[in-house]
């Protein structure tokens, strides 16, 4: 029996399977975002305790956990958890989609050899930044800062006692060499931090500690419980998804959206704004274009239109070729291929006879033409992803898949039913862990419940509104 626990933004999730990897069962407990300033996002990681707890003891309530062997973790990447020498959270955790440090982040991606070194631009989200944003407007906190822990490696540090990251979701600090696997003191050394202030590294599918013995009487666990290294929360949804390997890709429609392409080489290419990060399995890479609203764009404009998400779109009907109204998703800024955090969303091309529907489809299209966009900065840089496994929230709409399909011109695979996510990704990571098993016996691909092909007659037409879409972000400048 083993145990995946992902830490979202806006929730955590706990999904528990057998040896066979059959879900058992699953809990989710939703988490708040503060946004205490326009562009801030914080949360408290006592929260984070609070809702693993609730999940955990609901599961432990279900189900006879005495047989759990390994727990593996996945989470939000980028935020930093900054503690004191004693292990007490200094302040509220600075999330990934927190724009503050956007002059820091410039600074420190034009100092020469950070990008050679990172393998990255350094995005305003990333946690480098933060903690020289924190050293010249907090400096009584960062004068205090012992150690800076990822969102996900402060829970295991309450499950283990163990401060230790992973090299996949370290990639995204902007201290880690990403091709050698292992901390920089020259990256650590431009936001003015050290070694000694960063976690133990291990690889995702390695153990990192013990579950603490207080917590497995807790929950009526009778054996030792190792913990893995985990993984951020996209490369824990690859490996839930079986995306290991070269040529296999996956589009997630999140809260943000992303094309991810799994490789065998370490390909950096900053310029394009793409991310290339250590995967959650030793010796492999990964890399992936990040949009920063996907569903939040549609969730958006359900809120504005006063209806569920789901009911916007399942009128849709047949795939219609793009028209007017055009909409850019840059609702919170945007990272692939701008790194622009300044940059907001625009409805371009309203008319009287624009209805509902007609904004609908412009936001899912919209959303489809930035993911075109990552997907050219992958090819870019060496991608080449033959076809595409659809997960997240927004696949749920057949609509929108078939519009991406027609937008990336590549087939987009939607999986049979069951758990492929991040929580799955971190509970084959535990089992990996907890077992020795290797990651073809553990991580493969789901079963494909449908096939969808680029509808050809439409081509054109979405190639010429591709066209004028990647003109309206230059023009909006300003």
């Amino acid at each position: 029996m083993f145990l995946g626990i992902d830490l979202g933004t806006s929730g955590l999730k706990a999904t528990l399977i057998d040896d066979r990897q059959q879900v058992l069962g699953t809990q989710s407990v939703a988490l708040q975002v503060s946004r205490p300033q326009p562009g801030w996002s914080e949360q408290s990681p006592a929260d984070w305790i609070a809702a693993a707890e609730a999940a955990l003891g609901a599961l432990a309530r279900d189900h006879d956990l005495g047989r759990l062997a390994g727990i593996g973790l996945s989470g939000q990447m980028h935020g930093a958890v900054a503690l004191d020498a004693a292990g007490e959270v200094l302040r509220p955790a600075i999330l990934w989609n927190d724009g503050r440090a956007a002059a820091e982040a410039a600074e420190l991606d034009a100092l020469p050899g950070v990008r050679a070194l990172s393998g990255n631009i350094v995005f305003a989200g990333f946690t480098a930044p933060k903690l020289l944003w924190m050293a010249r407007h907090e400096p009584a906190v960062f004068a205090r800062v012992a150690c800076v822990l990822l969102p996900k490696d402060y829970l295991r540090l309450w499950l283990t006692g163990e401060r230790v990251s992973d090299m996949s979701d370290a990639s995204g600090t902007s201290w880690l060499d990403v091709g050698a696997r292992e901390w920089s003191d020259r990256l650590l050394d431009a936001s003015g931090m050290s070694r000694a202030q960063m976690p133990a590294l291990v690889e995702g599918s390695a153990p990192s500690g013990r579950l603490r013995p207080a917590l497995a009487r807790q929950w009526g666990i009778r054996g030792p419980v190792v913990v893995a290294g985990g993984a951020g929360d996209n490369a824990a949804t690859a490996i839930g998804a079986g995306t290991i390997a070269e040529g296999q890709g996956f589009v997630s429609l999140g809260t943000s959206g992303v094309v991810f392409a799994a490789s065998d080489r370490f390909l950096p290419a900053p310029e394009t704004a793409i991310h290339a990060f250590c995967h959650a399995l030793p010796g492999r890479w990964h890399q992936m274009g990040v949009i920063l609203s996907a569903a939040a764009a549609l969730e958006w404009l359900a809120g504005v239109l006063g209806e569920p998400p789901a009911r916007l779109t399942e009128g849709l009907g047949a795939l219609k070729p793009p028209g007017s109204p055009l909409f850019l998703p840059y609702l919170s800024g945007e990272r692939t291929p701008h790194n622009d955090p300044r940059a907001r969303g625009l409805l371009a091309g309203i008319t009287p006879g624009t209805d509902r529907d007609a904004l609908t489809r412009a936001v899912l299209e919209g959303v489809a033409f930035a993911l075109a966009d990552s997907l050219t900065a992958l090819r870019a840089a060496g991608a080449r992803p033959e076809a595409l496994l659809a997960l997240g929230g927004g696949a749920r709409s057949d609509y929108w898949l078939r519009v991406i399909a027609a937008t990336l011109d590549l087939p987009v695979l939607v999986p049979a039913g069951g758990e492929h996510g991040a929580a799955h990704g971190a509970a084959r990571l535990g089992m990996m862990a907890a077992t020795g098993a290797g990651p073809a016996e553990i991580c493969t691909a789901p079963p494909i419940a449908a096939r969808i092909l680029p509808d050809v007659a439409l081509r054109p037409a979405f190639a010429e509104a591709l066209a004028r879409f990647r003109a309206l972000y230059p023009a909006s400048r300003g």
